[in-house]
């Protein structure tokens, strides 16, 4: 096996793998295609196994060719981001949060302002992504996930329950709340399935009822928004709707929560631990978790 003696050919293979095309990549690179060509017949004779099918007017990857483009593409962009990062100055002026789109949309964007005003010298930068985050990358300085929850998890900072909320608009005339007994004049919204509602009327024994679960969402955050625009009732972790219940755009039916076992954890980059920007953002965080709690459990 021979060993790796230049990134050039990387950055070749990388180029032309976006591409789809010698030609292109060459463009980019300010190259011949001649030249990206040889630096790639290079880089596969390293490998030893071919990197694209070769066609008369375009390339392809391999099944090899596309598993190491990903990982060179990842690799090329942790070292522009590091290199953008020195160049920029101090690594502690930038935070890099991860975290999932209906956290982001409907928690932590609408209150950041609140840690920037206590830290203004940070460059916050929030990528919000249902994916799994590779907390080994550069590119990600901490992540906020939802999951299940662990017992004696350190890094578990809020544990959910699913609230029944509904707009004032869907309010009669005169009448001061919705209770579990007006379910069955409105529509029941549910993230994907209506297995929750049902657990949540099972708790509170009014299974028997005629329901209406004819509306899903794929995303907590869309379906707190369909709620908050009156188009029913709606089952949501309290957290994605906090801030609304907060507003008075939304109510909250009192009744028994049904057991949930999933919550928001705090993860951060294991080179990073030390970093006092972490240690700030991690303090805020907690702080206004324990707010939030408070409110929940009022």
């Amino acid at each position: 096996m021979k060993a790796l003696r230049s990134l050039s050919g990387l950055i070749d293979f990388d180029c032309a793998a976006r591409w789809g095309s010698f030609k292109l990549a060459a463009q980019e690179l300010h190259k011949t295609p001649a030249a990206v060509s040889q630096q790639i017949k290079h880089l596969e004779e390293t490998v030893g196994f071919a990197l694209f099918v070769r066609h008369p007017r375009q390339i392809t990857l391999t099944d090899k060719g596309q598993e190491l483009a990903v990982a060179v593409a990842r690799m090329l962009q942790d070292l522009r981001d590091k290199v953008g990062a020195l160049q920029q100055g101090d690594e502690e002026a930038v935070l890099r949060i991860s975290t999932t789109h209906s956290f982001a949309i409907k928690w932590l964007v609408p209150r950041m302002h609140r840690f920037t005003k206590l830290h203004p010298s940070l460059d916050i930068r929030i990528d919000s992504n249902d994916a799994p985050v590779d907390l080994q990358s550069n590119s990600t300085d901490v992540a906020i996930r939802y999951g299940p929850v662990l017992d004696g998890d350190p890094a578990m900072l809020f544990r959910e329950r699913l609230v029944p909320v509904y707009s004032p608009d869907l309010l009669a005339p005169g009448q001061g709340a919705l209770t579990l007994a007006d379910l069955e004049g409105h529509p029941l919204l549910c993230e994907k399935s209506n297995e929750k509602w049902l657990q949540l009327l099972n708790e509170n024994k009014a299974l028997k009822g005629r329901y209406d679960f004819s509306r899903g969402y794929s995303h907590w955050g869309v379906l707190v928004q369909a709620a908050v625009a009156g188009q029913g009732v709606a089952l949501v972790p309290y957290g994605i709707a906090y801030g609304d219940l907060a507003a008075g755009a939304l109510r909250q039916i009192v009744c028994r929560s049904a057991p949930f076992g999933h919550g928001y954890r705090f993860l951060v980059n294991p080179h990073k631990e030390g970093m006092s920007k972490i240690q700030r953002f991690r303090a805020w965080v907690v702080a206004e978790m324990d707010a939030m709690r408070r409110a929940m459990e009022a």
